[in-house]
């Protein structure tokens, strides 16, 4: 009984490691790059860190979660693209943020879209599949309308 609670734990515990494990980029071109050589379209997570509550709570409930984790690594490689107010961002990173956030159309947070990534000349081009944000229902509920988003 005591090996099999010991077991249960460490499966558990290294679930959760996977899901900080996650490689979130927040240089759009080095992630570009990935997703052209890995085949797997971006996750561009657009995001107001430090004040958005539902940013949070979609960090919270989805994230860091290890089903999204493995979703995540199978599927996506993902992207941060942060609008914080108490934290300071390099300025070229903040410019980042900016012109992607304005070719989005980026209203509000938090907003995730899906995109198929090409570079051509050294400019960034975007595929759009689709884009959502939070969804109540933890992280099953999240990725299938991400899914939903991907099989169109």
């Amino acid at each position: 009984m005591k090996k099999s609670i010991i077991l249960l734990f460490l499966a558990f515990s290294s679930l959760a490691i996977n899901a900080q494990e996650l490689k979130w980029y927040t240089d759009v071109k080095e992630a570009s790059a990935v997703s052209i050589k890995t085949k797997k379209p971006l996750l561009l997570f657009f995001t107001g860190s430090d004040w958005c509550g539902w940013c949070m709570k979609l960090q919270k409930e989805v994230f860091v979660q290890p089903d999204f984790a493995k979703w995540a690594k199978e599927n996506v490689v993902l992207v941060e693209l942060d609008y914080p107010k108490r934290k300071q961002l390099t300025p070229e990173l903040t410019k980042q943020n900016n012109e992607i956030g304005q070719m989005f159309g980026i209203r509000g947070y938090p907003t995730v879209w899906l995109v198929n990534s090409s570079n051509s000349k050294d400019q960034l081009a975007f595929e759009r599949l689709g884009s959502t944000g939070y969804v109540a229902g933890g992280p099953q509920k999240w990725i299938e309308g991400a899914n939903a988003i991907l099989k169109k």
